[in-house]
C-alpha cells in the first residue's frame, strides 16, 4: 500500500474507533497508530509523527471523515500534550491571498545561488523572505532571524515546529517575537499552525508582543504576507500585503511615487 494510503487508513481507523455522532472533540495518543496498524495488517511507518504531520499540514483528511463534518465546520487535529492529539470541530476558516490587492514591486536581492539550490518551496520561500528583508518592510520593524525549523514543545499542545522565528525591534526600543509560517502555492494557511505559533510565544516569551506572520508563494514572483491573530478560535487577518520581486532595472518609478 502506498504511504499516503496507509496514512489515510490509519487516521480513519483511529477516528471511527472513537467518534460518536454529535460530539465535537475527542483525544487519542500516538500509540493508537500502533494499535491501528496491527488491526489493519498495515506495516507501521518508522516515523509515527510523520503520519500525524502529513494529515495536519500536507494532505486532507480521508473522505469518510470529511463526510461527518456539519455544514460550515471541519475537523482539525491539534496537539493535546506529549504524544497526544485531539480531533476537534472548528468553523471552516481559511486564509487565502486576495486577488484584488495591489502588488508592490521590490528589488530582488535573492542570491542566484540560493534559487539554484533551494530544495523545496518552503525552504526557498523562507530564504527569499529573509534575503529581501520582507518582514522588516511588512511590519515596519528591524528584525533578526533567530532560528528556523525550530522544534520545541508547548504546554497543552506537545511538540511543534516553527518554520522560522524572528526577533523585532521598533523605533521606541520595544521588542517583538515574530513566528513565520511558510506555505507553497497550493498549501493553505490554517488555524492549527497559527495557534501553536502564538501559544509558543505566549509561553516562552511572556510579556513580549507576538506578531504572527504567514508567507505564501503566488504566481509571477509574488509573495503574499499576512499578519494573523486569533479571535474566538478563528484566524483573523490583521494586515495583508503582496510583494513582487523584480530586477532593479524593471522598477516602475511612477509606481514608486504612487506608493507614497
Amino acid at each position: 500500500m502506498a504511504k499516503s494510503n496507509r496514512y489515510q487508513a490509519l487516521i480513519s481507523k483511529i477516528f471511527f474507533d472513537r467518534y460518536q455522532a454529535g460530539i465535537s472533540s475527542f483525544e487519542f495518543e500516538r500509540t493508537a497508530l500502533e494499535d491501528g496498524a496491527e488491526a489493519l495488517g498495515i506495516k507501521l511507518p518508522k516515523n509515527l509523527g510523520d503520519v500525524i504531520y502529513s494529515v495536519r499540514f500536507r494532505t486532507s483528511l480521508p473522505d469518510d471523515i470529511l463526510a461527518t463534518q456539519p455544514p460550515g465546520m471541519e475537523w482539525i487535529i491539534e496537539g493535546a500534550g506529549r504524544a497526544a492529539y485531539r480531533f476537534k470541530l472548528v468553523r471552516v476558516n481559511r486564509v487565502v491571498p486576495r486577488a484584488d490587492l495591489v502588488r508592490v514591486s521590490i528589488p530582488d536581492a535573492t542570491p542566484e545561488i540560493i534559487r539554484a539550490y533551494a530544495l523545496d518551496d518552503e525552504q526557498a520561500l523562507l530564504a527569499i523572505v529573509r534575503y529581501n528583508r520582507l518582514i522588516d518592510t511588512f511590519l515596519g520593524l528591524t528584525t533578526y532571524s533567530l532560528q528556523n525549523h525550530l522544534r520545541t514543545t508547548v504546554k497543552g499542545i506537545g511538540q511543534i515546529e516553527i518554520d522560522e522565528l524572528y526577533i523585532g525591534l521598533d523605533k521606541r526600543g520595544c521588542h517583538y517575537v515574530i513566528p513565520v509560517q511558510a506555505k507553497g502555492g497550493k498549501d493553505q494557511i490554517g488555524i492549527v499552525q497559527t495557534t501553536q505559533d502564538i501559544r509558543f510565544v505566549e509561553q516562552k516569551f511572556p510579556g513580549l508582543s507576538c506578531r504572527a506572520i504567514a508567507a505564501q508563494f503566488m504566481e509571477d514572483q509574488v509573495i503574499a504576507l499576512f499578519e494573523l491573530t486569533l479571535e474566538d478560535d478563528e484566524i483573523r487577518v490583521v494586515e495583508e500585503r503582496h510583494y513582487r520581486l523584480v530586477p532593479a532595472r524593471d522598477l516602475d518609478r511612477d509606481a514608486i511615487k504612487t506608493y507614497r
